[in-house]
């Protein structure tokens, strides 16, 4: 199955079984789950959740209750500027600079800009933990997004920077509808999960998968380049100009 048709196939699941929840209807995004609170708590039981002190996560409804519980337990919360429309195109949330009582609002898309301020990706620190969003994963760490690469793009960026590493860990938290066995295999620049999580299992996924090490400035058109400052700047500074 190409992963045009996988998405709307699992967005068509999930609406007809009543899986998805607000915001309405499922397709054309990160789908939000019934009860993506309890995959949540299931990812901050590991170890490597223990561990992790900044926490590079996406700003999707299903991963709120990731974000809200990094900052509730200390962690600081980096998300991507929308499209990494700015030079400065990463949020920091740091939960030293929150008061308590805005902890579970900062880490929302309404209220992020208000908590959060903004760094480039060559300010952020070692990040030791990666949440992604998906429409559709497998149990052998294949994923599939919404279909605009801006998860790909961001781990590529910070992977070119060394900001993540090959050992860094990567997961993302899913509906148990959301895992299949269909996927088909990822292109080069398809960031592979380490765990997948669902309200009732986490599959550590020991994924076969290679990792991109950094940014395929060939395969990145014009205007994406335009549209994004930073990539601009960052493939000017590595001498990939005219490959």
């Amino acid at each position: 199955m190409d992963k045009a048709t996988l998405r709307t196939t699992v967005w068509d699941d999930l609406e007809s079984s009543g899986a998805a929840r607000f915001p309405f209807p499922p397709h054309g995004r990160i789908p939000n789950f019934d009860d993506a609170t309890a995959a949540a708590e299931r990812l901050a039981a590991t170890p490597e959740w223990a561990a992790a002190d900044a926490v590079k996560a996406n700003p999707d409804a299903p991963q709120l209750p990731v974000r809200r519980r990094a900052l509730r337990e200390g962690k600081t919360v980096y998300m991507a500027v929308p499209r990494l429309r700015d030079e400065e195109c990463f949020y920091e949330l740091d939960p030293a600079r929150i008061d308590d009582e805005h902890l579970d609002s900062a880490p929302t898309v309404s209220h992020v800009e208000t908590y959060a301020d903004t760094v480039g990706p060559d300010a952020l620190p070692p990040i030791d933990l990666v949440v992604s969003g998906s429409v559709a994963v497998s149990e052998t760490g294949a994923r599939v997004g919404k279909g605009e690469g801006f998860s790909d793009l961001e781990y590529a960026v910070l992977r070119g920077l060394g900001a993540v590493t090959a050992e860094t860990t990567v997961a993302t938290t899913v509906h148990e509808r959301q895992v299949r066995d269909d996927l088909p295999e990822p292109d080069a620049h398809d960031v592979p999960m380490d765990f997948v999580v669902t309200p009732d299992r986490l599959v550590r996924t020991e994924t076969p998968y290679p990792r991109p090490e950094g940014i395929d400035w060939g395969a990145l058109p014009d205007e994406r380049l335009d549209e994004m400052p930073v990539l601009r700047r960052l493939r000017d500074e590595s001498g990939a100009v005219g490959e």
